[in-house]
């Protein structure tokens, strides 16, 4: 991937991002050009409660975690990572908007990122990685909207289950 055109597709593993994959995957198809997948994850809590109570084994269990969500990621949207085109994945502990925009550094590549599908108290707590990318890159940004479903399900309410707040301990 060290010349020609590039495709760098922000991943998380959400509806929009699945979505963001699937667009990302089809401009590298119809460019020519070879796909960079980035997952970029943070400790439970954030940096900050992470540097207050480090614990190398919940940080070895959350990597594993965010790279088990990559693979899921193509599984669910191709079956497995496309053998048609060049894909190169990348799980970093990082924030995600900084990190693409870095990562998306020359004027041809194209950012694809997904957008849209959360509530206003979503973007307040989360923020928009899509916003940031699109004020700070240095090259195109394809923003794919949300997939239908996301709106279907968003007027049901969510019930939280004690299921929901685990995390397996066991490798």
């Amino acid at each position: 991937m060290a010349g020609g055109n590039r495709v760098i597709a922000g991943v998380s593993g959400s509806l929009r991002s699945l979505g963001a994959l699937r667009a990302g995957v089809a401009e590298a198809r119809s460019r020519g050009a070879a796909l960079l997948a980035v997952l970029a994850w943070a400790p439970a809590g954030g940096e900050v409660a992470y540097l207050r109570a480090p614990c190398p084994l919940l940080l070895r269990l959350w990597e594993r975690a965010a790279r088990e969500r990559m693979r899921e990621s193509f599984d669910a949207v191709f079956g497995g990572v496309p053998a048609d085109i060049t894909v190169r994945v990348m799980v970093v502990r990082a924030r995600p908007g900084p990190l693409l925009v870095e990562l998306a550094d020359r004027p041809d590549d194209l950012l694809v990122v997904g957008y849209g599908g959360r509530t206003r108290l979503g973007c307040l707590v989360h923020g928009t990685v899509t916003r940031y990318c699109m004020a700070h890159a240095r090259c195109p940004v394809l923003a794919v909207p949300p997939p239908a479903l996301i709106t279907k399900l968003r007027p049901w309410p969510h019930h939280w289950r004690p299921e929901d707040f685990t995390v397996p301990l066991a490798g």
